[in-house]
């Protein structure tokens, strides 16, 4: 079946409302509700069905008993991570066995046969935990050390016990391959390659063959357990993760979380035989992110947790047809079937809400458990009616504005707009900044930035549209670039930059370079080579060559379309120097009548570095980052190209701060003659309703679901241009002012680390922002203390 298209892709009804077109009544908040269910950042709501149990940080795996008593669930977020014990019966969590930084989990877990011993990957740890298990409970054992005279950072994954219980294979997500350990000395016996980014490990039913996915590429390994020899590598879906075997005939089924297919593996012709599409319309856009499955006993059902859809698929394997579709929390990560019950591990739970109280986002967020009652036909129905329901927008009706609008409402049809310049930004939430502007729906008692502080963010969305419901879709900055260039984050950076922000050892790779990171449609610029639409990128998937002294591009597909004098990401360069270096590349655009349709221009300076003596005050560096963009905007507004011209401004993220409403609401401009009207503009907007208004105006598709089913910024937009040039504002607070030895919280930041993205500790980073805006004044929540 095909699952009800949310938004057309070519055309767009809208409404018309005073001298402007527009999604009328669009404007709901984000966060969880009181009856259970959400709206995430996206503006899709989510209705899990069945009963709900709260669990720990993103549980991303987990294994029933053998006796199907107990699932044994495996948190891998950013906080305290855990392994609980969840009673079947009575569906109640039993036991937490709590791990903080740097002991680490995930995803892997296995039974050994007689149930008596529990194996937990411990991912960055470099070990397998081992614990008894008796009657419910859980006791920890001496680990299983995965050490070599090279150190190798092998990063333990899925892991498999041998039907006999002497052997455990494990596969090593950073080593890209699979060991056999002897369970009798808990000592490797013999490690092989495999692909790239090995994930889940599956011992056949017989005990012949060892299926391994590879999850950095488009393959799955066929291993022999006795040998480990590679027997053969099947080629399936791109970046396969799940996988599982039809117990009735030994069919596998591979999940593949960028195709959004399932691939039908038949092991003894050793190739994919057939693929069951998992994308909701005949766009072919993916998005879906399938990562669990699970098979009915008969192995006629196959059930598919859809991360990036918020739902279930279910499978009748006898015509390769989804049947219909099960409403979950947000990001289902882990599916179970208990006889005619489904369990569903729900990464996200029921999203963040307000971190008015001082909460991190990066671990604010709560997993859930779905306890679900296979349904029958009617009501399989019902619950796809419901998840249609839940992912589509709500569609405008009416007729446009009889004038040419600057948003075209049908492909092929041209906006006056011709040019976009779109300005990434680092972390900032939307009560941070914009707090204190009265007309919009704001908390001043969370505000640090303000007006003095910004006076050009201020003044523009004075002057232009105050965007007062608007989110960011990432947690932070590694899904943030993703989402913010890509209108994604596919499933590799879902799940592992947990490790990466908590000091888990795990390496920063998802802004180029990695194969595993790379969503199928691309990016942002790849979508407009495709379209033939000309794009610069100034500091965007960019880095420092110490060999030239120059930037080169960290993504092949951007080609030579970047400039390699502007800075990409370092604190401790001013964004007044990108400023200039993106400035002397326009004059010459300006001079020559050959500005790029799209540049794509990084100012990331908003993030700070704290209160570390020596360096500039947090006030001077948003300062700075707020007068570079001010003079950004003047220059534009000041040449022949403003009247053809809009720029959008985002943050990547809304990390580093509160926010009254939910902690992914952050601060965004669309700054253009076309939205020269100084009101406030309150659609449920997001990252990709930026990306998708881009798109509209540039004549490129959407490049996935969420682009395409974003709610276009229509409202923001009239036909009526005002050309008025924007007059930056002088900074009102010192550029140049530095934190001294006794700055608060000195000492605090001197132990951050500031030299990659997002590589300092953002819940203290918060804090420390805090205490220097707000002096002695307590941190927001009952249980926190600024100085912790």
């Amino acid at each position: 079946m095909k699952r009800k298209k949310v938004i057309a892709a070519v055309s767009l009804a809208t409404v018309l409302l005073g001298s402007t077109t527009g999604y009328a009544a669009y404007t709901n908040l984000v966060g969880p509700k009181g009856d259970g269910t959400a709206v995430t950042p996206h503006g899709w709501t989510v209705t899990p069905t069945g009963d709900q149990v709260t669990l720990g940080d993103f549980p991303m795996g987990g294994v029933l008993s053998p006796d199907h008593r107990y699932l044994i669930v495996s948190n891998n977020g950013q906080g305290e991570q855990s392994l609980q014990v969840v009673d079947v019966d009575s569906q109640e969590v039993v036991q937490t066995i709590p791990y903080k930084s740097p002991e680490a989990l995930y995803f892997g877990v296995a039974f050994s046969p007689d149930g008596k011993t529990v194996y937990a990957s411990a991912g960055g740890n470099n070990k397998i935990r081992v614990y008894g298990f008796e009657n419910g409970k859980l006791t920890e054992q001496a680990p299983i050390l995965l050490t070599n005279a090279s150190k190798t950072n092998f990063y333990p994954a899925g892991v498999s016990v041998s039907k006999d219980g002497k052997s455990l294979f494990v596969a090593n997500n950073l080593n890209h391959s699979i060991s056999k350990i002897d369970l009798a000395s808990n000592q490797i016996v013999k490690t092989m390659a495999v692909g790239k980014h090995p994930y889940a490990t599956v011992l056949s039913n017989d005990g012949g063959s060892l299926y391994v996915s590879n999850w950095g590429e488009s393959s799955i390994s066929v291993i022999d357990p006795e040998t480990l020899a590679v027997k053969s590598t099947i080629a399936v879906g791109l970046h396969p993760n799940a996988i599982v075997e039809n117990p009735a005939n030994g069919t596998i089924y591979v999940s593949n979380s960028d195709s959004d297919s399932i691939s039908v593996v038949d092991p003894k012709l050793g190739r994919e035989i057939k693929t069951i599409s998992l994308i909701p319309n005949e766009d072919g856009l993916t998005g879906s992110q399938p990562n669990a499955l699970s098979l009915s006993a008969d192995g006629k059902t196959l059930y598919v947790a859809n991360g990036g859809n918020n739902d279930v698929s279910v499978i009748d394997l006898t015509t390769g047809e989804v049947k219909g579709l099960i409403p979950t929390a947000w990001y289902p990560s882990g599916i179970y079937l208990d006889e005619d019950k489904l369990m569903v591990l729900n990464g996200k739970g029921l999203g963040a809400g307000s971190n008015r109280e001082g909460q991190y986002i990066g671990n604010m967020i709560k997993g859930t458990m779905s306890f679900i009652d296979v349904p029958n036909e009617k009501q399989l129905k019902d619950y796809t009616k419901q998840v249609e329901k839940n992912n589509e927008v709500y569609k405008p009706t009416g007729f446009s504005a009889s004038e040419k609008f600057p948003i075209p409402r049908f492909e092929g049809e041209e906006s006056p707009i011709k040019h976009v310049i779109y300005v990434i930004k680092e972390n900032r939430t939307y009560d941070q900044v914009f707090g204190d502007m009265e007309k919009g729906n704001g908390d001043p008692e969370l505000t640090i930035f303000g007006e003095d502080i910004t006076p050009n963010l201020h003044k523009l969305s004075d002057q232009f549209v105050l965007l007062d419901n608007f989110y960011a879709n990432a947690e932070i900055s590694a899904q943030g670039h993703n989402w913010s260039t890509a209108a994604q984050a596919n499933d590799y950076v879902e799940k592992n930059w947990f490790a990466n922000y908590s000091g888990r050892n795990r390496g920063y790779d998802f802004e180029g370079g990695n194969e595993a990171a790379y969503p199928k449609a691309g990016f942002l610029w790849t979508n407009a080579a495709r379209s033939g639409v000309s794009f610069r990128s100034y500091g965007e998937f960019t880095q420092y060559d110490k060999n030239t002294g120059k930037y080169v591009a960290t993504e092949a597909s951007l080609g030579n379309n970047y400039d390699p004098d502007f800075p990409s990401y370092n604190l401790k360069i001013s964004d007044l120097t990108r400023y200039d270096a993106w400035e002397e590349e326009f004059k010459q655009y300006v001079e020559n009548e050959n500005l790029p349709q799209l540049q794509i221009v990084r100012l990331p300076n908003d993030h700070t570095l704290g209160t570390k003596t020596g360096e500039l005050t947090p006030q001077a560096m948003v300062a700075q980052n707020d007068y570079a963009l001010g003079k950004l905007v003047e220059t534009v507004s000041n040449s022949p190209y403003w009247k053809e011209t809009a720029i959008f401004v985002t943050e990547d993220d809304a990390q580093n701060g509160w926010d009254s409403v939910d902690a992914h609401r952050t601060t965004s401009l669309v700054i253009s003659p076309y939205t020269q009207t100084g009101k406030v503009d309150s659609t449920l907007y997001d990252t990709t309703s930026m990306l998708r208004t881009m798109e509209m105006i540039l004549g490129m598709k959407p490049m996935t679901q969420y682009d395409a089913s974003a709610v276009p910024m229509v409202n923001s937009f009239t036909h009526k241009p005002n050309y008025k040039p924007f007059k930056v504002e002088e900074p009102r607070y010192p550029l140049d002012r530095k934190n001294g030895e006794n700055a608060p919280m000195a000492m605090e930041s001197e132990k951050l680390d500031f030299t990659g993205v997002d590589h300092a500790d953002s819940d203290k980073l918060n804090k420390i922002l805090w205490k220097s805006a707000k002096g002695d004044k307590p941190y927001p929540g009952k249980n926190n203390n600024s100085n912790k």
